[in-house]
């Protein structure tokens, strides 16, 4: 299977011709296609399988309008305009999960009365999570615009309080509308990112 590559045009998809989308078509996406994405970015590894990530998938007027408040004014159109903006967030608590994700040890007990290093793997990994759930959605036919540029505390007042997840970032999702889009950005080639020891 590692030996297997995916042809140009699903790299294309996923990678080289794939744009954050700022404007959206009036399209919606139905429950069952977030269901989908759901069950391919859940198999992207996470240390000790410990998927902290949590979702909020926001698809209503009244849902749009308990995250306005928390948007940077930049981000309204786009955002409000989305057929779904995704709370990616998680569970600073997720080694409760544990027993039923890594059984393989008493992972629980690396994490439990540790809450450092139980908030930087919930963020790292979650923020993995996240970066699945980009790639999920264009194998999907999804388009995808992440951002910050919002209140991460007015976010998990409205949607979290009470409980112990906590949001990373938002993605909008939906069928992207090529007239909002700006130039393409240059990236940095290899020689000015990365180097061989």
């Amino acid at each position: 299977m590692p030996d297997q590559i995916l042809d140009a045009a699903a790299l294309d998809q996923l990678f080289r011709s794939a744009r954050t989308h700022y404007k959206w078509q009036d399209r919606p996406v139905p429950d069952t296609k977030l269901a989908e994405l759901y069950g391919l970015l859940k198999w992207g590894p996470t240390s000790a399988n410990s998927s902290p990530a949590r979702f909020v998938f926001i698809r209503t007027a009244e849902g749009k309008a308990k995250l306005k408040p928390a948007l940077s004014e930049g981000n309204y159109e786009k955002t409000l305009t989305a057929p779904v903006t995704v709370i990616v967030a998680h569970d600073t608590e997720f080694y409760e999960e544990l027993p039923k994700l890594f059984p393989h040890a008493d992972a629980r007990s690396w994490f439990a009365g540790n809450a450092a290093l139980a908030d930087v793997t919930a963020f790292r990994n979650g923020t993995l999570q996240g970066a699945y759930l980009i790639l999920a959605a264009r194998a999907i036919g999804l388009d995808a615009g992440p951002m910050s540029g919002f209140d991460n505390a007015k976010v998990d007042e409205a949607f979290f309080a009470g409980t112990s997840w906590k949001s990373n970032f938002l993605v909008n999702l939906g069928h992207g509308d090529e007239s909002g889009l700006f130039p393409r950005s240059p990236r940095l080639s290899f020689d000015e990112a990365a180097r061989f020891e």
